[in-house]
């Protein structure tokens, strides 16, 4: 690892405040244009608190430890009064560096067990507000301490996630322990007993909120005891008995709002409810399967009350709680928001609605139920976007986070349902997503890049996106301190980066240096961002002039650090992927010579298809494959005993996907360019996988699997094994066969190396001294690969314009005869001299056909236009070898096949004399 984050220290005094290793933010988005002479001591003190109230406090810390006046305004209680701490590993240490400035904290976010231990060492006697997330692991010790030491308290919430490991006795502690208590809402827990309800109403006389959330059990009959709730949440929650709420929560003297969303209620107890009790404005009854299956139930009848359900108009229902009726459709909530006159009593029911239905919404989205399709489309996008709008910073993240969700179909494969996508983007969604994420609050900004993130699988939003410059935005928060909000971003460009037509802009925007920073910030501690930075690398890398851009911003070094050190699967995936296609630019840039001199890289790829996961051994074999068209990488990759792991994965991917046996073969057939590795391929055993993936259904996969055999037949001991492992009838199979013209071409080449004749003489003494030759019938062999050799060049002859070309030279005769027999992939290959060598004396073979392949080989060679055909006519040109295929061009004994194949030949080797690059 070549750069760590440094762990930045302010100091008060004597006092020494040590920030935490996962930082939140970078203080780069106050960075505008550099002003010259400019003393920025010299600001006003409200301009100055101004200015660090919208740093999160580890920012506020580091920029109040630049000089003596910052220090004390950079201490003043108002910047103190909340503080988030969830994108922090928050330790006791920590909070105890902290505590000083804490005597007035008023909120507090965290997230994960070790972060609530640490709370008590804050020091903060006042703290009124605690909202924990992730808070699985808390235990009631730890709940029991943080509520003795904050006997002020007026609002606990923990969740959405269970706390499976609290219990009643930690409510109890919080009811004896905070008499102030006005707001309690928590989830998953598993049994909330009627004594710990009951010691709620006798010591929190003021509590009018309560939310046990998708618990287990809930006492009915306890929470009818609770005089002062007014507002009531049991959403989720199971085992109700729904006949003993009817029958006594109609008596709760307050109660104005209850929720009862994804629970199993019947119409009967919402009748009763709705009717009996003379308090209860809302009941709000969302995605409860018992309620809208019952179509007879009408909400007509209850004047005053109101039912939020998935069957009703939840807009309007919203509007009939207002005097003024011009609050009406999607806008019901905004214009509640801006309304000059003000109702205490409807806004607190709104602020709860809203709380209410972003947690629901968003539940509802990860449960992901059949049959919603609907009101997603007609109602719940636009409930989400009007919620991502609210003053409540919990809702707004809870709103972004479950437009996010409801649109992802399947994580695995990152399909997103397009109507709902789109849903959004009509309604202004992407511009309202932008906004957050561009906001200065990390907790909008990570959930807003989250939606982004997904919605921007979708062609069309990246698009828009794009337009509406989030570009801009992404590669901005890329650069954040805060890991959550990075990882979201870097989410996000990986999925904009799909496109052709964004990735020049990421590069524009500095992306490629964010992501390229991403991974030696976050080298250890951080899969999600590293998988993400490095995914988007890899599309980047795709395109040949930003793979250049990852090349110089230090890409190539941090993506070996990945796939050498990281053990998470993802990663090493992704990485391997990005090292591939940095390596598959050989023609334009020097990259794939750039990743083999990467001191560890052909090592860790060649470790990395040892991998037990399929995704990174294709990855890593894909990339070795890429790096094998380069000399040197190719020896220095078997040095790395790279033959004896591409052989193994060749040897256990035959069930494998077609994606991996494709570049498991491909591999193999970059290596065996070399002789010296096509030898130690067939000794190691690789013959045989690859004419079994020669069998392969795949057209990709025959591809590969022909080139590796075409190689290794080169070589007269890899042809007897060819034999001797049942590969005539593979390559026969696949020459007469296969739906891919180049596949069948390089089995006809394979076979045609096999018999010309000499591999006969080292048949008489066996493939190694190791192992004994197996006992075939060459002849029989020679016949059946003759007669289909053959077959395929005549499936690219046209018998009148061979007799044509036969009758006249005129360029439009041969230049007629070359367009049938054209492989247009075959432009690619690109063949050593003693390859064009071994064609061209194939050309004096007794055998017609043998002549008539060669003819047609070098004529594909040499096509004016192919990638390697300049350097091809060089090697037949400086060979000698006119003076031959002018006399195959001329033999009255040849076929008419090679005949003209060899004119043509010639025609081109005159034609490629022209260009100055020979």
């Amino acid at each position: 690892m070549s750069r760590r984050v440094r762990r930045k220290v302010a100091k008060k005094g004597k006092e020494k405040v040590v920030l935490p290793s996962y930082p939140e933010i970078e203080d780069g988005v106050l960075a505008s244009g550099r002003i010259e002479l400019v003393d920025w001591t010299s600001l006003p003190d409200d301009t100055v608190i101004q200015l660090f109230s919208c740093l999160n406090y580890r920012d506020r810390a580091s920029l109040a430890s630049t000089c003596r006046t910052w220090r004390v305004l950079g201490a003043s209680p108002c910047l103190w009064s909340s503080l988030d701490f969830r994108a922090h590993k928050c330790d006791a240490a920590m909070a105890s560096s902290l505590s000083s400035r804490c005597a007035n904290l008023w909120k507090l976010r965290f997230r994960g067990a070790e972060s609530a231990e640490a709370i008590i060492h804050l020091q903060a006697r006042n703290l009124r507000e605690i909202s924990g997330d992730y808070c699985r692991k808390i235990t009631d010790a730890t709940l029991s301490v943080i509520v003795a030491r904050h006997e002020l308290l007026e609002s606990l919430q923990l969740g959405p996630d269970f706390s499976e490991r609290i219990t009643s006795d930690a409510i109890k502690a919080i009811a004896f322990c905070c008499p102030k208590l006005k707001k309690l809402r928590l989830s998953g827990i598993r049994d909330v007993s009627a004594d710990a309800i009951n010691t709620l109403a006798k010591y929190c006389p003021y509590l009018f909120d309560i939310g046990f959330l998708d618990c287990l059990n809930v006492s009915e009959v306890a929470l009818g005891n609770v005089p002062s709730v007014r507002y009531l949440s049991i959403a989720g929650t199971s085992s109700m008995k729904w006949n003993v709420v009817s029958h006594l929560w109609h008596k709760l003297p307050k109660l104005i709002g209850l929720d009862v969303s994804r629970t199993d209620i019947d119409p009967a107890a919402v009748s009763r409810l709705l009717s009996s009790s003379p308090s209860l404005k809302v009941l709000c009854a969302l995605s409860c399967p018992v309620l809208e299956e019952d179509a007879s139930f009408s909400t007509n009848r209850y004047k005053g009350k109101l039912l939020l359900a998935l069957f009703t108009d939840i807009f309007e229902t919203l509007a009939s709680l207002f005097v003024d009726t011009t609050k009406k459709g999607k806008n019901v909530l905004l214009d509640w928001r801006n309304s000059a006159m003000k109702d205490k009593n409807i806004d607190d029911i709104m602020i709860w609605l809203e709380w209410i239905l972003s947690h629901t919404l968003l539940r509802t989205a990860e449960s992901n139920p059949q049959g919603l399709d609907d009101f997603w489309l007609k109602q719940g996008a636009a409930i989400l976007l009007s919620l991502m709008q609210s003053s409540q910073e919990e809702v707004q993240e809870r709103a972004a986070t479950g437009l996010a969700t409801f649109v992802v179909i399947d994580d695995e494969n990152a399909s997103i349902d397009c109507k709902r996508a789109e849903a959004i983007m009509r309604d202004g969604g992407i511009r309202l997503l932008l906004d957050l994420a561009n906001s200065w609050r990390e907790g909008l900004q990570s959930e807003a890049a989250k939606a982004i993130a997904n919605l921007s699988v979708n062609a069309n939003v990246a698009k828009a996106v794009a337009e509406e410059g989030g570009i801009d935005i992404l590669a901005g928060l890329a650069r954040s301190m805060n890991r959550l909000v990075a990882e979201e971003a870097a989410g996000g460009l990986w999925n904009l980066s799909v496109g052709e037509e964004h990735k020049g802009a990421i590069a524009e925007a500095g992306g490629v240096n964010a992501l390229v920073d991403l991974i030696f910030k976050w080298s250890s501690g951080g899969d999600g961002v590293l998988e993400r930075a490095a995914g988007a690398l890899a599309n980047l890398a795709a395109d040949d002039k930003c793979s250049m851009e990852v090349a110089l911003a230090g890409g190539v070094h941090a993506l070996v650090m990945l796939a050498r050190n990281c053990k998470f699967e993802g990663v090493q995936e992704q990485a391997a992927r990005a090292l591939a296609n940095l390596a598959a630019h050989g023609d334009s840039n020097t990259n794939n010579a750039a990743v083999g001199q990467e001191a560890g890289a052909l090592e860790a790829l060649v470790q990395l298809t040892r991998s037990p996961h399929e995704g990174v051994r294709q990855e890593a074999a894909g990339a070795l494959w890429n790096l094998s068209f380069d000399d040197r990488n190719r020896e220095a990759i078997a040095a790395a005993g790279g033959v004896e792991a591409l052989v193994a994965l060749a040897q256990a991917c035959s069930h494998a996907s077609p994606g991996l046996q494709e570049r498991a073969a491909g591999a193999l057939w970059g290596l065996s360019v070399s002789e010296a590795n096509s030898i130690a391929i067939g000794r190691e055993g690789g013959v045989a996988p690859l004419i079994a993936l020669a069998r392969s259904e795949a057209e990709d996969v025959h591809e590969t699997a022909a080139g590796a055999l075409w190689n290794l037949a080169f070589n007269p001991g890899n042809a007897l094994r060819i034999v001797e492992e049942g590969g005539v009838p593979a390559l026969v199979h696949l020459c007469s066969s296969s739906g891919s013209k180049m596949a069948r071409f390089m089995a006809a080449l394979a076979l045609a190396y096999m018999f010309d004749g000499r591999m006969d003489e080292f048949a008489l003494i066996g493939t190694s001294s190791e192992s004994g030759s197996k006992s075939v019938n060459l002849d029989g062999a020679r016949r059946m690969a003759l007669k289909h050799i053959e077959a395929f060049v005549l499936k690219f002859s046209d018998p009148p314009a061979f007799a044509a070309a036969a009758a006249s030279s005129a360029s439009g005769a041969l230049a007629q005869v070359t367009e049938r027999a054209r492989i247009q992939e075959a432009g690619h290959l690109r063949c050593s001299g003693s390859e064009i060598g071994r064609f061209v004396a194939m050309l004096r073979n007794p055998s017609s056909i043998l002549k008539a392949c060669a003819a047609f080989a070098l004529l594909q060679f040499t096509i004016p236009g192919g990638r390697h055909a300049v350097h091809h006519a060089s090697l037949i040109q400086s060979s000698g070898a006119a003076r031959v295929l002018r006399s195959a061009a001329a033999a009255a004994t040849a076929p008419v096949e090679a005949k003209i194949f060899a004119r043509i030949v010639l025609r081109n080797l005159e034609h490629h004399k022209m260009e100055p690059s020979i």
